[in-house]
């Protein structure tokens, strides 16, 4: 399978784009063995009236894959109890050699000044960028001394790339590639308990608007807490819902 350019348009599968898509396999990674460094990046938090946007960028190592904890898969697929217990053993075995990850957020003042959709997007950079940096500077794989060592390709969830202001290697689009390439389903899920657990703080802060169950998506518990307590300086006053509470 040729590695294809970063201008590539989007991967879609050969089937129908249904719920029956997966288990991700390591398939999409394997394309560019022996070319270097494979990440995959998943955000999580890009419709919520509040709260930051989060990241994740995951690499996996292509020999060791059977170390990896079972049932990785789309996020939104595996139920809160099981997500919590691959994350902790994903953070346990972290940096051994097996695997590793970083995540990143862009803020609720990035968001409203740029666009969820970039602010998205520069969370997905900022993520990569912490993580292909420990990467060439440990070199896990021993590629330096072959002249490898280097980010093959990040594989990203979707229909879009991040511009080149964010993400500046080679990359791929893979839509549902959360449920379909296995780096990207691990980064998911460590993006979502990422931003989950960011929330649940608030919530500590901020505990009328149900953060802790809703991770500030609009529902009736974060309406009528909007309602009754108004605003917070983590909402997002670029989204219409709260747009319309300030005029």
């Amino acid at each position: 399978m040729r590695a294809p350019d970063r201008h590539t348009t989007s991967h879609k599968p050969n089937r129908p784009l249904t719920d029956e898509i997966g288990p991700p396999d390591y398939q999409f990674e394997a394309a560019y063995q022996g070319k270097g460094y494979v990440i995959g990046i998943d955000e999580a938090g890009r419709g919520p009236w509040a709260g930051p946007v989060c990241a994740a960028a995951f690499w996996l190592h292509p020999d060791k894959l059977a170390h990896l904890p079972t049932g990785l898969n789309d996020s939104k697929k595996i139920t809160a109890k099981k997500r919590t217990l691959i994350e902790a053993a994903l953070y346990e075995g972290k940096g051994r050699g097996v695997f590793d990850f970083e995540a990143a957020i862009a803020s609720v003042a990035e968001i409203d000044a740029l666009g969820i959709l970039q602010a998205n997007f520069k969370a997905m950079g900022r993520a990569t960028s912490l993580l292909a940096a420990r990467l060439l500077a440990g070199d896990p794989l021993g590629l330096r001394a072959e002249g490898r060592c280097e980010i093959a390709a990040v594989l990203v969830d979707g229909n879009l790339l991040p511009p080149k202001e964010y993400l500046a290697y080679r990359a791929q689009a893979f839509i549902k590639g959360d449920g379909r390439v296995l780096s990207i389903a691990a980064a998911s899920i460590i993006a979502k308990q990422h931003r989950d657990g960011m929330m649940a703080e608030l919530h500590q802060a901020h505990p009328h608007y149900g953060w802790d169950k809703n991770q500030g998506y609009g529902t009736k518990a974060h309406q009528e807490g909007l309602d009754e307590f108004g605003i917070t300086d983590h909402h997002r006053t670029s989204f219409a819902p709260i747009k319309k509470r300030l005029s």
